[in-house]
């Protein structure tokens, strides 16, 4: 995912801005991994492998996402999450 598209996406639940947090990038600054968080739901999105998954909150699977959350816990300062929201 490029750096520009990012400034282009919204929450889709309340069409709010969303924080980047970078995991992984190639050189060409491209993000690999990474989190986009709404700032006013506290929703996440995660991006692996260069696909946002922005999916509605019934159609997603924890289980999938789950896996890559608890890695990124010891590279970064990702919080705990519960119902596909930040707990602070």
């Amino acid at each position: 995912m490029r750096l520009s598209t990012i400034d282009k996406l919204c929450c889709p639940f309340d069409k709010a801005d969303l924080t980047l947090k970078i995991i992984t990038q190639d050189l060409e600054e491209n993000i690999h991994e990474g989190m986009l968080t709404c700032n006013y739901c506290k929703r996440y999105y995660p991006i692996i492998k260069g696909v946002p998954i922005m999916n509605p909150d019934e159609y997603r699977e924890f289980q999938l996402e789950e896996p890559h959350l608890k890695s990124w816990k010891y590279l970064s300062d990702i919080p705990d999450v519960q119902d596909f929201k930040l707990i602070d």
